[in-house]
């Protein structure tokens, strides 16, 4: 395999369209591989500071429905769905609100002003 310059070329302007090195290696063919575009762009000065913002992709897991135990963090959506017994159990995993642990829907449920009985302190009575 060698650095012709149509291949750097097209390297750059690909990687420049935000392409990740995998696509990249697959357009150019002949042998090219993933490591071989990340060693090339990075001898060429290439970096993600002089492409588009490059964005890892979303990996298809049952975290696209929810969040496990083991992924969520203190960012997302920490409300229940499900029997924790059952194995689809997953937290909701959206954004959160604002210094509170649960989304904007879910924030609504578990927080709401207390009925006009309890408030007026006659809860119980008919």
């Amino acid at each position: 395999m060698t650095w012709t310059e149509e291949r750097v070329t097209v390297l750059r302007q690909l990687w420049g369209n935000g392409k990740s090195a995998s696509e990249i290696a697959a357009l150019l063919g002949e042998n090219i591989t993933r490591n071989a575009v990340i060693g090339k762009a990075h001898r060429l000065g290439l970096s993600n500071s002089t492409a588009p913002v490059r964005k890892k992709p979303v990996p298809a897991t049952p975290a696209m429905a929810g969040a496990t135990i083991l992924n969520l963090t203190d960012r997302m959506c920490k409300w229940p769905i499900g029997d924790p017994r059952e194995p689809g159990f997953h937290f909701c995993g959206r954004p959160c609100q604002p210094g509170l642990p649960y989304c904007a829907e879910h924030a609504a449920v578990a927080y709401q002003p207390p009925n006009s009985k309890r408030r007026d302190g006659a809860a119980g009575v008919a």
